[in-house]
This record gives C-alpha cells, structure tokens and sequence, in this order.
C-alpha cells in the first residue's frame, strides 16, 4: 500500500512564499515519478509540476514556470514543491500525486494521490 502525505499548506500574502513537501510511504516508491497538480472549487485538477523518479527531468505548467521548483530527495521519500512570487490565483488545494508515470493529466486509476493541502494567496 502507497501512501502519500502533502504538508506545507496554509495563508500567505501575494508576493510571498510557500514550501510544500509530500511524503511517500511504500513499497518502491523512491522509483515512482511525482507531481504537484491543484484543483479550484468546483473544477478538475489541473496539473503544476511533475519530476522523474531520479530528478532528472522536471515539468512545469506554464502558469508556475519561473516562480515554482519540483525537487525530490529520494533517501527522505519525498517531494518538494517551493511555490515562490505567490499570486492570488495560486490559490487551491494543492494534491501530491505519485506513479510508474506521471503525466500532465491526472491519472487516477493508476496513479497514487495524497488528500490535499490548501493554500491561499491574499492580497
């Protein structure tokens, strides 16, 4: 059984910064690929960042480029997502997700999801 844990969340100023962190409990989950998506009230997850299992490759929407950072720090079972610049549409529950593949759209049949973090960006 996958187990994932989003922490991290919580009330920020626009401009400001935020660190979340998702930890990943299971069997070989250090050679999982891992995502940040967030989701609006009353509309579908859209995806944020993703990295490879091995931190090679990240992946960013185009909304976050420049202002977040995925990273990964495999002997913690962990993933990071450094939300910097935060603006008042980053405003959302933010969900881990964790997979074989991880890709820009979530995957919920397949993939592992932690049960969410709010952040809230005021003004």
């Amino acid at each position: 059984q996958v187990r994932l844990v989003e922490s991290g969340g919580g009330l920020v100023q626009a401009g400001g910064s935020l660190r979340l962190s998702c930890v990943v409990s299971g069997r070989n989950s250090s050679t999982y690929a891992m995502g940040w998506f967030r989701q609006y009230p009353g509309q579908e997850r859209e995806f944020v960042a993703r990295i490879s299992w091995n931190a090679v490759r990240q992946y960013y929407a185009d909304s976050v480029k420049g202002r977040f950072t995925i990273s990964r720090d495999n002997a913690k079972n962990t993933a990071y997502l450094q939300m910097n610049s935060l603006k008042l549409e980053d405003t959302a529950v933010y969900y881990c997700t964790a997979g074989t593949f991880v890709t820009n759209t979530p995957d919920y049949s397949n993939s592992y999801w932690g049960q969410g973090t709010q952040v809230t960006v005021s003004s």
